[in-house]
């Protein structure tokens, strides 16, 4: 079974960075786009980043761009470096992955396969 796993959240105060990485676990040959969506209390999931499975594109929601960076590591890595962090960054970011669709279609509301369990990321004023 093919999972994906989250790592790096945590509690950092405003204009501080956080780095998250996400792996796919479990045997799979298959290509995916991979993104970061987050959840703050109270409101409904938002993208956040998007990489290709190739690591050449990359989409960014607007209140990200410039602060944000999503790589590919490889195949089956992703990090998202969060940078200049904010206090309404404050929220539980989940990674997600999807063989079939492309990273520009994680920003448009595409149901995708795969979503890990999700980490907190808690930033201070």
């Amino acid at each position: 079974q093919v999972q994906l796993v989250e790592s790096g959240g945590g509690l950092v105060q405003a204009g501080e960075s956080l780095r998250l990485s996400c792996a796919l676990s479990g045997l799979t040959f298959s290509r995916y786009a991979m993104g970061w969506f987050r959840q703050a209390p109270g409101k409904e999931r938002e993208f956040v980043a998007a990489v290709s499975w190739i690591g050449g594109t990359t989409y960014y929601a607007d209140s990200v761009k410039g602060r944000f960076t999503i790589s590919r590591d490889n195949a089956r890595k992703t990090t998202l470096q969060m940078n200049s962090l904010k206090p309404e960054d404050t929220a539980v970011y989940y990674c997600a992955a999807d063989p079939r669709a492309s990273a520009g279609e994680f920003p448009k509301g595409r149901d995708l396969e795969i979503w890990g369990q999700g980490t907190l990321v808690t930033v201070s004023s």
